[in-house]
């Protein structure tokens, strides 16, 4: 390519979480790199004023709420020219359950924020069935790429032996993750050889803490920054969130071939033909029950092969960049890729909704 178009992408969330993962895999993506310059930029929340020249595309990883709409309709005035795609991170139907009095308001701060995108990119197939079933914005508009990032490292892990005992649960503390209710379930399970690392650092430390009380099996590690590492050390992950738009962890989780427990919530349904087992987290007997079933089933009885065995969701994942860029009309030969969607395991990954 003589002249690669510049894309930049506008990130207001610097912790090392998922949004920041998978814009580094863009970033560093060798088949990416072919189709443009990828460029990021750390900005406040709602405030885009340090964005310099004419990108060919304006990337929106960052959090949409009603002080921003003045910056995003400045935005759009200020780069007529560029393709604008926000990727939603945020928003879910279980976010709204949860935080959200005013619904009808909200949704419609969304619908018109929405409309000020050439492109929005749900993270999963629930997320996006949730946006069109609300009619939040076009189906021309809405693209559907669940996240990714690199996952050989975590496939190159061997099978955990010997019965399930160390379980983990990774990520913020915070209100959204569930790690109260995971808590409160993993002390009513009598099991004394079982084991609860809760990996990660937030707000709720110090709640969460208090909670496990004297309950010596439950180890806070605080952030831990070898992902694999701390993968290795686990034989099986539990995600309780209350709301959730894809799970990058559910995807670590079981192409390492660790067993995965998951509230049947949101994005974390997209895991479902790939060895997720649900359980419903706000029933603490459920939630207990099922721990100490799966502390009792052997790691081979562990299905998770179709997660595995299927080292294309990255190259999935890529194509489907390359795809969204392509309907812009920003690749070399101004020709967009197959619109037919590349196979990921048992259920096509869309590059845009029907």
């Amino acid at each position: 390519m003589s002249h690669r178009p510049t894309i930049l992408h506008l990130v207001d969330d610097t912790t090392i979480g998922g949004v920041t993962r998978l814009v580094d895999f863009i970033r560093t993506s060798r088949s990416l790199e072919k189709t443009a310059q990828h460029d990021v930029l750390n900005v406040r929340r709602g405030q885009y004023r340090s964005i310099l020249g004419r990108p060919a595309m304006i990337v929106s990883h960052t959090t949409i709420n009603w002080r921003s709409l003045p910056a995003l309709i400045a935005l759009r005035a200020t780069h007529p020219g560029s393709t604008i795609v926000h990727v939603e991170h945020s928003y879910t139907a279980g976010f709204i359950a949860h935080n959200v009095v005013r619904k009808k308001r909200f949704l419609g701060m969304l619908k018109v924020a929405y409309s000020l995108f050439d492109r929005v990119v749900a993270v999963s197939h629930a997320q996006s069935k949730w946006i069109a079933s609300l009619d939040l914005c076009s189906t021309e508009q809405l693209f559907v790429i669940p996240s990714c990032t690199d996952l050989s490292q975590f496939r190159a892990l061997p099978r955990p032996k010997g019965p399930i005992r160390r379980f983990g649960a990774i990520g913020r503390l915070d209100r959204q993750k569930g790690l109260d209710l995971l808590i409160d379930a993993f002390k009513a399970v009598p099991n004394p050889d079982l084991r609860l690392k809760i990996i990660g650092e937030g707000d709720e430390m110090e709640t969460l803490v208090r909670k496990a009380g004297k309950d010596s099996r439950i180890a806070f590690t605080g952030f831990q920054p070898a992902p694999t590492l701390a993968m290795s050390r686990l034989d099986a992950v539990i995600m309780p969130s209350r709301w959730e738009a894809f799970g990058l962890v559910a995807a670590e989780t079981l192409a390492a071939k660790r067993a995965l427990l998951c509230n049947r919530i949101d994005g974390l349904m997209d895991h479902a033909d790939y060895g997720a087992t649900y359980v419903d987290v706000n029933n603490q007997a459920r939630l207990a029950a099922k721990i100490a079933e799966l502390s009792e089933t052997p790691q081979d009885l562990v299905d998770n092969s179709d997660a595995r065995n299927a080292p294309h969701q990255e190259d999935a994942f890529l194509e489907n960049w390359t795809d969204l860029i392509g309907s812009a009309g920003l690749l070399a030969d101004n020709k967009m890729l197959s619109k037919k969607a590349p196979v990921f395991g048992k259920q096509p990954i869309a590059t845009q909704t029907s």
